[in-house]
């Protein structure tokens, strides 16, 4: 059998595509997204295999991204409730770049059918019932705008009023400049809230995965009561190039990736996503302790 690497990064078994061939196209349409690179390894993937590891590379454990409801459904036990899903983003700006802001929005609306950037969600984690938030980086890079401030904001008043722990799950690329000084006021509104949450002495648990940036990773990604990230996570506000750039110094090996942060103490554990549903129970039963 013979590889070939199709325009979209993925490996595709048979002729390629310049090989001829009466039954090449169909032996295309039936390999067709079988195969996935790994970013990390650089090897081909056999897709059903990868979605029965986690989405982890089974060879070099690179953790691929996952969306909102994927992150749900591999935490919470089955009966979850999907809550505070009818939010959706203005364009108080009227904001265009090379693009409308209103074309980005409806773009990421059918390709991801969510909203906005985020989910919230009531059921239970092991034994514990709780309030979780998943965020999805698929939605105009996981972008924190008015929506998924209030979003946040209702789920952490949630878990306040019903004494539930908070369980985040961020991925970001920080705040929704196309929304200005509107989506910058969001990490007031949520750490005001966090910070009514710990009066209350409800939990929080933050589960930081890649990437985290900006004012995302300024405000509530680093404020929870235990702050976790998935292995490999690039976490921080500014990227490294910037900062390479305004420095003019190069940085560190493994510079702002989840491990380094925890060598240096800006994180409590780095944890392979097969282990964080259990992680997770467990610091629960001792943070109610």
């Amino acid at each position: 059998m013979s590889w070939f690497k199709r325009e979209n990064g993925e490996y595709e078994s048979g002729p390629g595509p310049d090989s001829g061939g009466g039954d090449a196209a169909e032996k295309s349409v039936r390999t067709e997204g079988l195969w996935i690179k790994c970013p990390g390894c650089r090897q081909p993937i056999f897709r059903p295999d990868l979605e029965a590891n986690l989405n982890v590379c089974p060879k070099c454990q690179f953790h691929f991204k996952l969306g909102a409801r994927e992150r749900i459904e591999l935490l919470l036990e089955p009966g979850y409730q999907l809550v505070d899903m009818g939010l959706r983003s203005t364009d108080p700006l009227n904001f265009t770049d090379v693009k409308p802001y209103k074309q980005r929005l409806r773009a990421a609306q059918e390709a991801t059918g969510l909203n906005d950037a985020i989910v919230n969600a009531l059921g239970r984690l092991g034994p514990h019932s709780v309030v979780m938030s998943a965020m999805e980086y698929g939605f105009i890079g996981g972008s924190m705008g008015a929506v998924v401030g209030e979003t946040i904001a209702r789920a952490v008043d949630r878990a306040r009023i019903g004494r539930k722990p908070l369980i985040v799950v961020a991925t970001s690329g920080g705040a929704r400049m196309m929304e200005g000084v509107v989506s910058l006021m969001q990490m007031a509104k949520i750490s005001t809230a966090l910070a009514q949450l710990d009066d209350a002495r409800v939990p929080y648990i933050c589960v930081l995965a890649d990437p985290t940036t900006g004012g995302v990773t300024a405000s509530f990604a680093m404020l929870g009561d235990l702050n976790i990230a998935e292995p490999g996570a690039l976490i921080g506000f500014a990227g490294p190039r910037v900062i390479e750039q305004t420095i003019r110094q190069k940085l560190p090996e493994g510079f702002q990736r989840s491990e380094f942060l925890l060598e240096k103490g800006f994180l409590d554990a780095v944890v392979p996503r097969r282990d964080l549903k259990n992680y997770l129970i467990r610091a629960l039963e001792f943070l109610k302790a």
